[in-house]
């Protein structure tokens, strides 16, 4: 058995993660650690977690954090660095915040505002050899929920040269679980319910950067993406819609062979059969991606559809992940792809 701590345990996130650990048959929770929240019952904030009815929340401390043999580390953006600090070398983290997942200095100084405290190994398993850097890796940086999505869709396509680098476009919807568990009148259900909302729109939103960097990565070259993120009247889920020009003579069986043969041997990314378009409900509770391509031959386009869980894939599934990666154990173990319906 390994043991596992959570800082920022008291958030939707680390809520999702406290479920799935109960869940893996080769962990013991350490530390369960929310600041704020310290001292109070763990059951009183994630009241599905009765298993952990007699425990309460830890407050936030790098030396009791540092007694486990993993830490995630599931706090705000820009939250993590100092923890991390403390904790040094001894312990190993994944961070779900986007705190090391930048190469660029410039350009999270440009959109978060705050010192850049460095790059950690990027944690998307599936793309760019990073199975192998997780594995090897003490530090991974957990990618976040839109760049998640956006980098499954068209990282084949583009490391295939099979669509246009200029012109990229994503319009994705996500469920309010994504802005985190602060009140804020935006994400009322009064607010919320029976509504559509986008918001960051502009290329201002701070997955902004992260996306553009996984597909230049794909690409081989510098990438800039059209952005536009919506509000959804679902508390959780994630479904982007990625758009791209076909570079001339490219037919529609091989883009859908690029993205086929990418993910065949994947466990958690799966391209649906030719028609079935992905929806949300899908992958509820799940670290599932799921994937539709569909040519927009009209106007020389393709459409790559992925819906995730956001707290699943797009956060705590991911997390545990890549921490099964790390630890050694098999990447699959207390995860699953498959969703509940109705």
């Amino acid at each position: 058995m390994v043991k596992i701590s959570v800082a920022g345990a008291s958030g939707y996130a680390g809520g999702e993660l406290l479920r799935l650990l109960l869940g893996h048959p080769e962990v013991e929770l350490g530390s369960i650690a929310a600041g704020g929240k310290a001292g109070e019952r763990i059951v009183d904030v994630h009241p599905n977690l009765v298993a952990l009815a007699d425990r309460t929340f830890d407050a936030t401390s790098a030396k009791a954090l540092a007694q486990a043999d993993l830490t995630f580390l599931a706090l705000p953006h820009g939250e993590s660095a100092a923890i991390a600090l403390e904790l040094g070398s001894g312990v190993a983290v994944v961070d779900l915040g986007a705190d090391f997942r930048l190469a660029s200095a410039a350009a999270w100084e440009a959109f978060y505002k705050i010192p850049h405290a460095g790059t950690w190994t990027y944690g998307l398993p599936e793309l760019d050899g990073n199975r192998e850097k997780i594995g090897k890796s003490r530090q991974v940086a957990n990618p976040g929920c839109y760049p998640t999505t956006v980098a499954l869709a068209l990282a084949p396509l583009l490391g295939a040269g099979l669509i246009e680098t200029a012109g990229i476009s994503v319009v994705a919807a996500s469920g309010t679980s994504g802005a985190g568990r602060k009140p804020a009148d935006a994400y009322l259900a009064s607010q919320v319910m029976g509504s559509m909302s986008a918001y960051g729109v502009g290329g201002v939103h701070r997955h902004t950067p992260e996306i553009e960097q996984s597909l230049s990565r794909a690409a081989g070259q510098d990438i800039t993406v059209s952005f536009t993120p919506l509000l959804a009247p679902m508390s959780r889920g994630m479904l982007s819609t990625c758009s791209a020009q076909i570079k001339p003579g490219v037919t529609a069986g091989q883009l859908r062979g690029a993205l086929a043969d990418a993910y065949a041997d994947e466990p958690f990314v799966i391209v649906l059969p030719e028609g079935v378009l992905p929806q949300t409900s899908s992958v509820y509770g799940t670290n599932a991606a799921q994937l539709q391509l569909v040519p927009d031959e009209r106007v020389g386009r393709v459409i790559v559809l992925c819906a995730v869980d956001n707290l699943g894939k797009g956060a705590a599934g991911q997390a545990l992940q890549n921490a099964n990666l790390m630890l050694g154990f098999p990447e699959t173990l207390g995860l699953t792809a498959n969703g509940v319906a109705p």
